[in-house]
C-alpha cells in the first residue's frame, strides 16, 4: 500500500488545551463511545478517540441539510486535505462552520469550529495512527457522499447494497481499529488478516443494528437505508411504509434483518476474543459495544411494531449489567461465549450470504472489492506489502 504523505506532520505534541477539548466534547457527540473508549489504554485511548471525533467531523458535513451535494464533496476533500496537512484548518472552519444550520447538534457545530483543535491531537499520534486514520477517513468520506447523493425513501435496491453501505460507515472503521490494535501489540500481529475480515462483519452487525433502531427517524430526514429486495419478498414496498401501519410482512423481514445483525455480532464476539486477556480495557471497548447492540436487537425483536426508537432503548439498569458481567468474565473466552449466547436467546439468526465466507486477503474481503473507488490501486494491500509493513 502506497505511504500516505502528512505535511507538517512532525510538529508540537497535542497541547493540553487540545487533549482537554477532545476529553471534554467526546460525551456531547456519542454517550456510547464515551462510556467504551475511557476503558482503552492510554496509548490506545487519545488515538481512538480523536479518530472517532474525526469520523464525526465527516458524518456532520454529509448530514448537513443546509449544505448541497456539491458542496458536501467540496468539504470532504478539503476536510481530508486539513488531516493531511495539505491546507489550513482554520480556513477549513472557518467556510464550514457558519453554513451548519440548527438541524445539526450544537456540539457538533462547535467540533466543526474547533477542528484546528482536534488535529492537534492527530498530529501527534505515531505516523502509523494517522496512517490508519486518514485512510479511514478517505473511504468513508468518498462512501458516504456516493450514498448519500442517492438516498431516498425507497431504500437500498438490495441487501448487497446495504452490505457496502455499512462498510463505508462502519466496517471501515473496524478495520481502522484494528490496524490501531495491531500497532499497539504485535502480537496480534498473526491474527491481523483473520481480525481484518471479521471487523468488516463487527463494523456492520452494529450499523445494522443502528439502522433497524433509528429507521422511523431516518425516514423524517427522508432517506431510508433498508433493503428493497428483502421487504418485496413479503410484499412491502418501503417508498410507502408509516410507523404505526406496518403489516406481517414487515414483521417477517425485520426479523430477518435482526437475525442477519446477530449473526455479524456472532463474529464480532469471535473478532474480540482474538485480543489477549491481558487487554482487558481493549477487550470491554469491544465487549461493551456488542453487548449493547444485542440488547437492543433483543428489544427490537420484542416490539415489532414499535414506531420510534425512544421505544426499544436499552434500560441504564440492562448497560450496567452488561458492564458487570463484561468485567467479571473478561478473560475467559468460554465465559464470554456462554454470556452472549445467554443475552442473545431468543434472537434469530439468519446465514450470512456465501459472500461473507469466501476466503481472500483483507483487500479483497466482501463487500469492500464490490465499491469501485476502494478496488482502486492505491487501496489494494498485497501480501507482499502487508509483510515488509509487520517484519
Amino acid at each position: 500500500m502506497p505511504m500516505i504523505e502528512f505535511h507538517n506532520a512532525t510538529g508540537p505534541a497535542g497541547s493540553d488545551e487540545a487533549n482537554t477539548y477532545q476529553d471534554a466534547i467526546l460525551p456531547k457527540v456519542s454517550r456510547t463511545f464515551a462510556l467504551t473508549i475511557p476503558q482503552l489504554p492510554p496509548e490506545l485511548r487519545r488515538a481512538v478517540a480523536n479518530a472517532y471525533l474525526l469520523c464525526r467531523i465527516a458524518d456532520t458535513i454529509e448530514d448537513e441539510p443546509a449544505l448541497s451535494a456539491e458542496q458536501k464533496c467540496s468539504f470532504e476533500n478539503a476536510f481530508i486535505d486539513a488531516v493531511t496537512g495539505d491546507i489550513d484548518p482554520q480556513n477549513v472552519a472557518d467556510d464550514i462552520a457558519p453554513l451548519l444550520s440548527n438541524e445539526t447538534l450544537e456540539a457538533e457545530r462547535d467540533l466543526m469550529r474547533q477542528l484546528p483543535l482536534v488535529l492537534q491531537v492527530t498530529r501527534a499520534l505515531q505516523p502509523p495512527q494517522r496512517a490508519s486514520i486518514v485512510k479511514c477517513l478517505k473511504i468513508m468520506s468518498h462512501g458516504m457522499h456516493e450514498f448519500q447523493r442517492k438516498a431516498g425513501l425507497q431504500g437500498l435496491a438490495t441487501l448487497h447494497d446495504l452490505d457496502r453501505y455499512c462498510y463505508c460507515v462502519a466496517g471501515v472503521v473496524g478495520e481502522m481499529l484494528t490496524e490501531l490494535f495491531v500497532d499497539f501489540e504485535p502480537a496480534l500481529t498473526p491474527h491481523r488478516n483473520s481480525m481484518l475480515r471479521l471487523a468488516v462483519s463487527f463494523g456492520q452487525g452494529l450499523q445494522m443494528t443502528n439502522i433497524l433502531k433509528d429507521q422511523w427517524e431516518d425516514r423524517t430526514r427522508g432517506v431510508c437505508w433498508l433493503p428493497q429486495d428483502m421487504f418485496a419478498r413479503h410484499g412491502v414496498k418501503l417508498i410507502d411504509l408509516k410507523s404505526g401501519k406496518q403489516n406481517a410482512g414487515y414483521a417477517a423481514t425485520m426479523s430477518e434483518l435482526v437475525g442477519i445483525a446477530h449473526a455479524h455480532l456472532r463474529q464480532a464476539l469471535d473478532y474480540t476474543l482474538l485480543i489477549p486477556g491481558k487487554h482487558a480495557g481493549v477487550r470491554r471497548f469491544c465487549l461493551w459495544a456488542i453487548g449493547m447492540a444485542v440488547l437492543t436487537l433483543r428489544n427490537l425483536q420484542n416490539n415489532l411494531d414499535f414506531s420510534a426508537g425512544t421505544q426499544i432503548k436499552i434500560s441504564r439498569k440492562a448497560v450496567a449489567r452488561t458492564i458487570l458481567f463484561t468485567r467479571i468474565f473478561g478473560k475467559s473466552n468460554g465465559a464470554l461465549r456462554w454470556l452472549f449466547k445467554r443475552i442473545a436467546r431468543g434472537l434469530p439468526l439468519t446465514p450470512l450470504t456465501a459472500e461473507w465466507s469466501e476466503p481472500s486477503l483483507p483487500a479483497r474481503t466482501w463487500p469492500k472489492r464490490s465499491i469501485p473507488h476502494i478496488a482502486d490501486v492505491a487501496w489494494l494491500e498485497t501480501t507482499k506489502a502487508q509483510e515488509v509493513h509487520h517484519r
